[in-house]
């Protein structure tokens, strides 16, 4: 009887929710549930449902006529922008994973070391990032502008950077590694900062050096940052937008995919349909690496 008492004197007791609790996590849960519905994958579903239907978005949409997947086909086929646009976006891929996410990566194992005034350079490296792509633009626009940009002046040149075909894109990508290198650093310096420091001790002790410890024993326990600069880059490759609208409007040797959905749907054209199936060939290259990394997370959680 004792013992049967003491046991039940040690049980944990539950403690139930009262009703404006309930109340509370119901709408935590719905309000961005609901948010995200609405903002997110409403807009994404109806993309892919107007992508096969010839819509001009005036008339009323029982008007509209289904062309099944004739704007895919005109994409891939007819429409002279597309596989500039697909060029340019690998472009832009490869330059953010070959040139900022390294630079990024090399800038936080520095300033992981704890020099003095590290915050200072934090901040710097990080201050783009909290900026818009178009302010970007803007500031670059100081150092490529033709008649008035510091870079002519110190070269002593006339080049138009922003409005020269030839060479547009890559000082667009400049501008974009700027601010890309900045995010990079951040989320490298936060996974480096959660490494064990034994792991270092004990690659030192075994006589290996700085950049064997970081490669051969650090670089492979931040596996799931490399997961995500991954993902990451990819999407930011692929929704590179307001830096070159702001340029040039994608024209004239910045031609993107998103701006090419813009174009066609907000643009004189209204082809609502048409960039509908742009917008859905992005998003269906995103899901692929979207899946990817998810599948790998929920991998390593099971």
């Amino acid at each position: 009887m004792t013992s049967h008492a003491a046991s039940r004197r040690h049980r944990p007791r539950r403690i139930g929710l009262s009703p404006a609790d309930r109340l509370t996590v119901v709408l935590m849960v719905a309000i961005p549930s609901l948010v995200v519905i609405g903002l997110v994958w409403l807009p994404a579903l109806a993309t892919v449902v107007l992508s096969f239907f010839d819509w001009d978005g005036f008339t009323a949409f029982s008007d509209a006529q289904p062309v099944g997947g004739e704007f895919y086909h005109q994409a891939v086929s007819t429409y002279p922008a597309f596989w500039p646009a697909v060029q340019h976006n690998l472009i832009w891929l490869a330059v953010l994973f070959f040139v900022a996410t390294p630079l990024g990566m090399f800038v936080a194992v520095l300033l992981d070391h704890e020099a003095k005034h590290t915050w200072f350079y934090q901040t710097s490296f990080y201050l783009p990032v909290v900026l818009s792509m178009a302010l970007v633009g803007f500031i670059w626009q100081l150092m490529f502008s033709r008649d008035e940009g510091l870079l002519n002046a110190v070269l002593g040149t006339r080049i138009d950077w922003y409005g020269d075909s030839s060479v547009n894109l890559w000082s667009a990508l400049i501008a974009s590694t700027w601010r890309h290198m900045g995010y990079i650093m951040l989320l490298y310096l936060a996974g480096l900062k959660g490494v064990d420091n034994t792991l270092r001790e004990a690659a030192r002790i075994d006589g290996a050096s700085e950049v064997q410890t970081f490669f051969h024993v650090v670089f492979p326990v931040l596996r799931p940052i490399n997961i995500i600069v991954l993902v990451v880059t990819v999407i930011e490759s692929l929704r590179a937008f307001d830096l070159v609208w702001v340029i040039n409007k994608g024209r004239n040797g910045l031609e993107l995919i998103s701006t090419e959905v813009t174009r066609n749907i907000v643009g004189e054209a209204q082809r609502i349909g048409f960039g509908s199936a742009l917008a859905t060939i992005m998003l269906l290259v995103s899901s692929v690496f979207i899946a990817i990394y998810l599948h790998i997370v929920m991998k390593e959680d099971a």
